[in-house]
C-alpha cells in the first residue's frame, strides 16, 4: 500500500461533476490529462472500465495488469494495461491505497445467485454499464464489457484462495488519481449494491474531476 497525495487544486479542474449512486458515466479523456475519483462519503465502490478511444478492441485487461505488477491490488504507481500490453492509465496519486481487480461487476444474475432470487431485478453495475453505453456516441456495445476495476473496494484473498467482499478501508474524501497514457474512453458504474458491504450497505455519490497536463 503506497499512499500519495496530489498537488492538483480543485479550482483548476476543467471538469467537475458529482455522480449519483447507481448512475453511469462515460468520458473521453485525452492522453496526458488527469482523472480523479473522489469517494465523497467513504466505502463507495466505483466499477470502472477503460478503452482505447481509437480502437475499442484494445481495452483494460485485469490479467495483464495483475501479471505486470505482480499484485492483485492497485495503488499509486500501478499501470493499468490493455490486452496489448500498453498502459491506458497510470495511478499518480492515491489516498486509499487498495483497489480491487478481482471481484468484477455485480449483475442481475450474480445478485440472484449470491443473495436470492428476490434480488434479480435490483439495480446492478452491468445494467448501469449498458445504460451508459446506450447514452453515448462512443460506439461501445455490451459485448465490450469485461473484467473491471473496483476502485475503493476491499476484497481480501484468503489462504485457501477464496475471496470475500469485506467492508471498505476507504473514507470520506479519499481519492484515486490517474493520468491517461493514451486517448481513452472511461466507463463508470457508481455501484448501487445493497446486499454486500462494498458500499457499507449505503450507496453514495462520488465526485469526478479532470485536469489538463501540467
Amino acid at each position: 500500500m503506497t499512499l500519495h497525495e496530489s498537488s492538483l487544486e480543485e479550482k483548476n479542474a476543467i471538469y467537475d461533476v458529482t455522480l449519483k449512486a447507481g448512475d453511469p458515466w462515460v468520458y473521453e479523456i485525452t492522453k496526458g490529462y488527469i482523472l480523479r475519483i473522489v469517494d465523497l462519503y467513504g466505502n463507495q465502490a466505483v466499477d470502472t472500465l477503460f478503452y482505447n478511444s481509437r480502437n475499442h478492441e484494445e481495452r483494460y485487461s485485469a490479467v495483464d495488469t495483475i501479471r505486470s505488477q505482480d499484485s492483485i491490488y492497485l495503488t499509486n504507481g500501478s499501470r493499468l494495461l490493455s490486452g496489448d500490453g500498453n498502459a491506458i492509465m497510470t495511478i499518480v496519486a492515491d489516498t486509499c491505497g487498495n483497489h480491487d481487480t478481482l471481484f468484477g461487476a455485480c449483475s442481475a444474475e450474480s445478485n440472484s445467485v449470491r443473495y436470492g432470487l428476490d434480488t434479480l431485478f435490483m439495480h446492478n453495475c452491468r445494467d448501469t454499464f449498458i445504460t451508459g453505453i446506450k447514452s453515448c456516441n462512443c460506439k461501445l456495445s455490451k459485448t465490450d464489457l469485461t473484467a473491471n476495476v473496483n476502485f475503493f473496494m476491499n476484497v481480501p484473498v484468503n489462504l485457501d484462495g477464496s475471496v470475500e467482499n469485506s467492508s471498505g478501508i476507504s473514507g470520506a474524501g479519499r481519492y484515486v488519481e490517474m493520468r491517461a497514457d493514451m486517448d481513452a474512453v472511461v466507463l463508470i458504474s457508481n455501484c448501487p449494491q445493497l446486499n454486500n458491504p462494498c458500499n457499507n450497505y449505503d450507496p453514495t455519490p462520488v465526485r469526478l474531476l479532470v485536469w489538463p497536463p501540467n
